[in-house]
């Protein structure tokens, strides 16, 4: 089950409950955790200056073994903040504009 009912505080008086969408609260956690790495902002901010990289580019410029930049590339697309676009055996990898744009937003939104 997706939803729960969370009692209110007496200081909210005029609400009888809160339904909570815990599926979609989990998955807005996931991205702003994929978003809150230090080494993750390093990546998107290296692949931001050259425009797209290689995962090869990527470890070999931040000194990192090729599984830690894949596992951080990998957590990044998951959470649409890398594309990917293959050209014969490379896969670049770009940061997608579009989708930051929307956190910030919604980190806008959500702190006032």
């Amino acid at each position: 089950m997706d939803d729960f009912e969370i009692s209110t505080a007496p200081a909210m008086e005029n609400f009888s409950s809160l339904n909570v969408d815990l599926h979609n609260l989990k998955k807005a956690a996931m991205v702003l955790r994929a978003i809150n790495h230090k080494l993750r902002q390093q990546v998107l901010k290296l692949i931001d200056e050259n425009g797209k990289m290689t995962v090869t580019e990527i470890y070999v410029k931040l000194r990192l073994e090729q599984s830690v930049a894949s596992q951080h590339l990998a957590i990044l697309r998951k959470a649409g903040f890398v594309k990917t676009e293959r050209d014969g055996k490379f896969i670049y990898y770009s940061v997608s504009s579009e989708r930051l744009e929307e956190l910030n937003k919604f980190v806008k939104d959500l702190v006032g």
